[in-house]
């Protein structure tokens, strides 16, 4: 009985001792691979207080200044087309013509007519005790009766919508600007629909919408850039030249600037990006690099002691490569801007100079 008392102690014992060995050499390994841990080479940035400029985009479009659309105000046979589209055209430039004939031929029989009424208008007058060259002798009422009688009055009236009807049988610019949407032929009828459109093209309206938020950060006059979406290397200057004061159901609100556009590169209609800076003073800034989303809230690493320090923070306006950071780091601290995709909390970690 003792022997197996003895042996059941010894296997015991021997039990406990690798027990104790294995547990050894699993708190070895383990600091053996935080040992191993390699640092991390990253960039850093100190922090300091700097001039934010916050970038204020939108989408727009473009709209002319003035854009008209003509047509002839008689009906007739379009005789001679001298432009087409994209052809400039200066103020008063001939544009088409309709057939003269008719319109001269009704100008002729309406000066005829006025002629005539001007005879029985003496025969009235003398009819009356009056002559027409003692016309400043005869009273206003009398005069007024002696026209009505005699057609006077309407003859002198056709006559003057027969000469408005030649003189706008020829279509001319109202102002200078590009032709657009002709598609009348000659010998066509002219009818009563638009003839073309005159686009004043050289100094563009840009039409976009802002949040309700950004009002206040938005005047009169400020300096803006616009690109195609087609073309965004092209860019321009212009300034903000209208802001409607009311909010629509969508919370946005109608603001307009004028664009140069010396090389006719932006046409009615064009959508165009727009971009605006507004300086909003000093401010904690970090590159968009440094700011990393995880669990859903945003983290920035500071460099501390050789090593990566987890700090949530808070930010507000953005622009096209930084944040403005309201919480979480200091003017002093070292922000982790590159190589830290991959960093927990107290990662080691060298700054790549």
């Amino acid at each position: 009985m003792k022997n197996y008392v003895i042996i059941a102690i010894a296997v015991l014992l021997m039990s406990a001792s690798c027990a104790k060995e294995k547990t050894g050499d699993s708190g070895k390994k383990s600091f053996r691979e935080i040992q191993d841990e390699k640092p991390v080479y990253v960039k850093a940035l100190k922090m300091e207080e700097t001039d934010f400029n916050y970038d204020l985009l939108s989408n727009g479009t473009v709209s002319a200044m003035r854009k008209a659309d003509l047509k002839f105000e008689t009906d007739g046979v379009v005789s001679k087309i001298y432009v087409k589209n994209g052809t400039f055209v200066k103020q008063g430039q001939l544009i088409a013509e309709l057939d003269r004939f008719k319109l001269e031929h009704s100008m002729i029989e309406a000066a005829g007519a006025r002629e005539k009424a001007y005879l029985e208008l003496q025969d009235v007058l003398i009819s009356q005790g009056y002559s027409l060259k003692d016309s400043a002798n005869v009273p206003p009422n009398v005069m007024k009766i002696a026209k009505i009688r005699s057609g006077y009055m309407e003859g002198a009236n056709n006559l003057r919508i027969a000469r408005h009807n030649l003189e706008k049988g020829s279509l001319r610019a109202p102002f200078s600007g590009a032709i657009a949407n002709l598609n009348t032929k000659v010998y066509n009828n002219a009818g009563s629909e638009t003839f073309c459109t005159v686009v004043d093209n050289r100094t563009p309206e840009v039409v976009f919408k802002i949040l309700e938020s950004e009002i206040s950060l938005i005047r009169l006059n400020d300096k803006v850039q616009v690109s195609p979406f087609s073309s965004p290397e092209r860019k321009v200057q212009g300034q903000v030249s209208e802001i409607n004061p009311v909010i629509d159901a969508n919370g946005m609100v109608q603001v307009k600037a004028t664009v140069s556009n010396p090389n006719n590169t932006f046409y009615d209609g064009m959508n165009v990006q727009v971009k605006l800076q507004r300086l909003l003073g000093k401010r904690i800034v970090v590159p968009k690099s440094a700011l990393l989303l995880r669990t859903n809230r945003k983290v920035i690493f500071t460099l501390k002691h050789g090593k990566a320090i987890w700090n949530y923070v808070e930010t507000a306006q953005e622009n096209s490569d930084s944040y403005v950071v309201t919480d979480g780091i200091h003017a002093g601290d070292s922000v982790i801007c590159d190589g830290n995709l991959n960093l927990a909390h107290e990662s080691p970690v060298i700054v790549n100079k």
